[in-house]
């Protein structure tokens, strides 16, 4: 893919954008309202994915890469992503570790780091019963489930595993999500079956959206589970209201 000089203009502006829709969300909310219920929990077997991202940011496409580490021993879990886009090289790095309890996945400490900016910490004191962000003064009290932008999807994974017919359309499943500076209720619903064709093959998916709320201008999420690859993430999608997007579609798996 070649750039015209106007085009490289707009990378800074692109770059922005594309990070906002791969790790940010609009608005926050108060925890009480969201305390997570526990639920049945199976954690998926460790492996490496690698997908391949296509995107549209201030009207130009753009493509790129993303791998994710998703690795669990005993009662410790370690979930690292690294996202690539054309030109730009690492543009996203992200980790989330911590322990397994009750709830599931109990995150203790989750870092992303930005291209061009210093690497945010949101640690969730399991001692201290508090949720703290070092980008912001926000704080939160821990009341067991809570997760963040990384571990979440493993935890909606390892809690569809387990679910059996429960998991099925027009379900919805809730947890409390910390990102960067704050933290918010998110709301996965199951939206319906469907067949999906990626470079390992056909399969058939559950697919699962993470609307935001009416009038909202935050993102959405939609994520295709494939029972038949132990209910990974083939699939990943974040999209405006305004028709940009970020697609990653599953290349490869390593199994560990």
């Amino acid at each position: 893919m070649t750039f015209s000089p106007r085009m490289h203009s707009l990378l800074p502006a692109i770059l922005v954008s594309l990070l906002s829709l791969l790790s940010q969300s609009a608005f926050c909310a108060d925890h009480a309202a969201s305390v997570t219920a526990k639920s049945a929990f199976s954690l998926p077997p460790p492996v490496e994915l690698q997908y391949s991202i296509r995107a549209r940011q201030s009207g130009i496409p753009l493509s790129g890469s993303a791998t994710v580490k998703w690795q669990w021993q005993d009662k410790s879990y370690l979930i690292q992503t690294e996202t690539r886009a054309m030109l730009l090289g690492k543009i996203l790095d992200a980790s989330s570790q911590g322990t397994i309890d009750e709830y599931g996945l109990a995150p203790e400490k989750f870092i992303e780091k930005r291209l061009g900016k210093p690497p945010t910490t949101t640690s969730f004191g399991r001692d201290s019963k508090t949720l703290r962000f070092s980008a912001s003064e926000a704080s939160y009290v821990l009341k067991g489930g809570e997760q963040d932008r990384t571990s979440a999807t493993w935890q909606l994974v390892a809690q569809a595993r387990a679910a059996g017919d429960k998991f099925r359309p027009g379900s919805e499943w809730k947890m409390f999500v910390a990102g960067r500076r704050d933290a918010e209720p998110w709301s996965f619903k199951v939206i319906a079956t469907e067949n999906l064709t990626t470079a390992l093959g056909d399969f058939s998916t559950v697919h699962i959206t993470k609307a935001p709320p009416p009038d909202s201008k935050d993102q959405q999420l939609d994520i295709w589970l494939a029972p038949s690859l132990d209910w990974y993430p083939v699939r990943l999608k974040f999209s405006d209201a305004n028709g940009e997007f970020v697609d990653q579609l599953i290349e490869s798996l390593k199994r560990s």
